[in-house]
């Protein structure tokens, strides 16, 4: 039997978080969740995922920040980072742009909202680069 993918979705929002785990547990994902980048953090220090879904807009530490945490860290640095979030619609376009160049060691950026097999299908991009 295939060892089941490991999957850490780190996200403020409650509802988004419940809505998108579903997604991947239907998918056949094992899905860990993570509601603060701090807490996300210490889960993926302790589990180790084969992927992470990373929010930008948190309320203890943004995502650019957790992504540069995970980058650092010699046992996490090869995990695959999606970053997945609303952050477009809420920053002029210029800003964007700047922020964008500030998360290159993230593999994938997704704009929310983002239909259920778009999703599935970046994730699987993101997974075969490991095998």
């Amino acid at each position: 039997m295939a060892k089941k993918i490991d999957i850490l979705l780190i996200d403020d929002d409650p509802d988004f978080v419940a809505v998108t785990r579903l997604v991947l547990e239907e998918a056949g994902y094992r899905v860990r969740t993570a509601l603060r980048g701090q807490a996300g953090l210490d889960l993926a220090r302790q589990k180790k995922p084969d992927l992470i879904i990373l929010d930008i807009i948190m309320p203890d530490q943004d995502g650019f920040m957790v992504c540069e945490a995970l980058k650092s860290d010699p046992k996490l640095r090869h995990v695959p980072v999606m970053m997945l979030t609303s952050f477009a619609e809420r920053v002029s376009e210029t800003s964007l742009a700047l922020r964008q160049g500030m998360m290159l060691e993230a593999e994938d950026y997704v704009d929310k909202p983002v239909r259920p097999p778009e999703l599935l299908r970046r994730i699987e991009k993101l997974l075969a680069r490991l095998k």
